[in-house]
């Protein structure tokens, strides 16, 4: 009589049995010198080369361009910083301007107070 279940040793045999014979076929399959293996692998060198070309480039370009954006945010920030300074110096002359304006109109009114003064005194005195 046959038993129904095989015991552990018997499955762990099997299993390595398996193994060894998965292993063998492997082998016998792939010899060492197939020269189909050999175009696979150069292959993949050749694509993996170019792949860290493209990726040189890319980290190359976008270098680039972050150095362009860092001149142009420069050259606006200059931009700026020289309109702002030709803004105030405008103001500043319009101030002066104005002030100049003002102390001349009341140069002319008190001219004209003096004359009226003078008018009036001379009238007066007589």
């Amino acid at each position: 009589m046959k038993k129904q279940e095989p015991s552990l040793a018997d499955r762990m045999g099997d299993a390595a049995k398996a193994k060894l014979d998965l292993l063998k076929k492997a082998r016998d399959t792939r010899p060492a010198d197939d020269a189909q293996r050999a175009e696979r692998k150069a292959a993949r060198i050749a694509t993996d080369a170019a792949r860290q070309v493209r990726l040189a480039e890319r980290k190359a370009a976008k270098k680039a361009e972050r150095a362009l954006k860092l001149q142009q945010k420069v050259a606006e920030q200059a931009a700026r910083a020289s309109e702002k300074k030709a803004a105030e110096e405008a103001r500043e002359a319009e101030a002066r301007e104005q002030a100049a304006m003002k102390a001349e109109l009341e140069a002319r009114q008190k001219a004209a107070r003096d004359r009226k003064y003078a008018a009036r005194k001379a009238r007066t005195s007589r």
